[in-house]
């Protein structure tokens, strides 16, 4: 028997990972949504209902980053590297959790305003969110969508150089408000928190993209 043959006859479709890994996106990009609507929001109520809603997306992402790995535990051949696959669900999963905890802090924290600093790194958040989304959606199509995909990593990258200014511009105009009495302290280390987790998120979208421009290096 032809060694194909033997293969195909014990491998399983591995395209199922491509829709999961769309899911895992798909979710992340929901979050980012969310986050962005309670940076917005100026109702208490509210903000505390879209907390909630981004933890159910937390939670709804780690069942199909278990899923992912539960998968490859028993596949045998699988689209890309188990290892990238397995990086890629995990790093997006990361972003989901970050996301998670920059609106649990909000919950926590009650802060009075938001800074006109952190509303830009949540639309970098967003878009990065949505890069990561269309970049997840033409993987499984990676020979005619290189270009595409190299695109959205690049621009992955210029978010997140972007979000390091905006980040030092927030911290320097935090402490420039204490000094000019517009923040208390207690209220500066509540948006010092909030800030560096949305830093955070940033980073792992940057990571995120970094995982996908491996997957290129090997298989485009």
């Amino acid at each position: 028997m032809k060694i194909n043959t033997l293969l195909s006859m014990f491998a399983p479709k591995d395209v199922k990972f491509f829709p999961m890994l769309e899911e895992t996106a798909s979710v992340l990009s929901q979050s980012s949504t969310y986050l962005q609507e309670l940076f917005s929001c100026e109702n208490a109520e509210h903000r505390n209902e879209l907390c909630k809603l981004i933890k159910a997306e937390e939670v709804k992402g780690d069942k199909v980053t278990g899923s992912i790995i539960h998968e490859l535990n028993n596949t045998f051949i699988t689209p890309f590297d188990r290892e990238d696959v397995h990086a890629l669900a995990d790093v997006m999963d990361d972003v989901i959790d970050t996301i998670n905890r920059c609106a649990q802090k909000v919950l926590l924290y009650q802060p009075k305003s938001f800074p006109q600093h952190t509303i830009t790194l949540v639309e970098i958040i967003k878009k990065g969110s949505n890069e990561i989304l269309n970049a997840a959606n033409e993987l499984s199509n990676i020979k005619k969508t290189d270009l595409r995909l190299r695109a959205h990593c690049k621009e992955i990258k210029r978010l997140e150089e972007e979000a390091d200014v905006v980040y030092e511009e927030a911290i320097m105009s935090l402490f420039k408000g204490a000094t000019n009495d517009n923040y208390s302290a207690v209220e500066l280390i509540k948006l010092k928190e909030i800030i560096q987790e949305l830093e955070k998120a940033v980073n792992k979208i940057n990571s995120t993209g970094k995982v996908i421009t491996t997957i290129l290096v090997k298989y485009a």
